[in-house]
Order: C-alpha cells, then structure tokens, then sequence
C-alpha cells in the first residue's frame, strides 16, 4: 500500500492528463460519428428525392395523350408513347374507315400531348387539325380554318360533334339525306323539321357541301 501512495503522488498528474484526454478524445469520436451519420443520411435523403422527382418528370414526358375523331372504326382518348406518329395513333383507334380519305392526313407527324387529330372521310372539304396542314387557298385568303364536316358524307358520330346537333338531330338529317339524296346546300337542312332559320344559320360554320 505504501508503495501504491508513493506512486500515486509521483505519477498522479501523468495519470490525470491521460484520463482528461482519453474522456475528451471519446467525445470527440463519439460526436463525428453522430454527426457523419446525420450527414450521410441528409445525402440519403436528398438522392432519394432527386431520383423520385426524376422518375416522376420521365415518366410523365415518356407517354402523350391524344384524340383522335372522324373517318376511324373507334374515335376516342388514347395514351400513346411520346414519339409515337399519327400512324401509331391510327393504329390504336383500330384503324381507318374504308372511305377515310387519308391523303389529308400526315401520318408522319409525331404526336404531341393533347392533340387533336381529324380523319376525314373521302370527298369531305379538308380540314385543319393538328394532323393535316392549312390548305393553301386559306392561308392566302386568310379565311377561317375550324374544321367542316360536309353534310352529304358525315356519319352520325361526326354530325353529333357539331354544337346544335344532338343525336335526334343527327339521325333526321341522315334519313332526310336517305329519302331524298344529297343536300344542294346547308340552306336545304330548313326542309328538316326541328331546323329553323338561326339553327341553320349556327350550322353553317361547322358544315359544307
């Protein structure tokens, strides 16, 4: 015991300092870890995130939606691939109708969201939508450029389109077309029970001979 005092006196200083610095050297070690987790899960975070909103952004640039109406077996919404072509788009509306007049139509044009595209049938006036061209005699006569639906050719789907004609509607003016054959004028449409002078003249924006 006498031995242990007198070494405890000599050596209690060298014994203290090294308790002191290995009590600080522990928190130092203890606290970097702590803190190296915390950072290293912030980075976690934040990758996971990054590649959550990339997915996100990709995913919703990968597909397109698009419309598509007329000369096609069945019209409708589809969702397509973002460089898909109006082809792809044809296809997925189970085809074109067997008077489709697909000279009108681009089928190279690649699609956008939200576009609208139009088949027209054979003989109808040519229309401009998001997949055919302005005709040529419009753009120097800078003349309206909606879409017309030709009276004489139309299928019921199509006239339904039109604001003003409901189903009932559409069915008179195909059975009057039946009974008494193509229509001279749009003014002819007055024949019809049910179409009076402003009806017909409301339609005559959205329909040709």
């Amino acid at each position: 015991m006498q031995q242990l005092s007198e070494l405890w006196i000599k050596y209690r200083i060298q014994v203290l300092m090294i308790v002191i610095a290995a009590v600080v050297g522990g928190y130092w070690i203890l606290n970097k870890n702590n803190n190296d987790a915390l950072i290293s899960n912030t980075n976690a975070v934040l990758t996971s995130s990054e590649t959550g909103s990339s997915l996100t952004s990709t995913t919703m640039k990968g597909t397109v939606a698009i419309d598509i109406k007329g000369a096609v077996k069945m019209p409708g919404v589809y969702e397509l691939k973002a460089d898909d072509r109006v082809n792809e788009a044809l296809k997925a509306a189970g085809g074109p109708l067997p008077n489709a007049d697909l000279r009108q139509v681009n089928l190279a044009k690649q699609l956008t969201d939200q576009q609208m595209i139009y088949i027209p049938l054979q003989g109808e006036t040519p229309v401009v939508s998001s997949s055919t061209e302005p005709s040529a005699a419009n753009s120097e006569n800078g003349s309206d450029n909606s879409a017309k639906i030709n009276l004489n050719t139309a299928t019921k789907e199509q006239l339904c389109q039109i604001t003003g004609i409901g189903d009932k509607k559409a069915d008179l003016i195909l059975q009057y077309r039946q009974e008494h054959g193509q229509f001279k004028s749009v003014d002819e449409l007055k024949e019809i029970n049910g179409f009076g002078e402003k009806t017909v003249a409301k339609l005559k924006d959205h329909l040709s001979i």
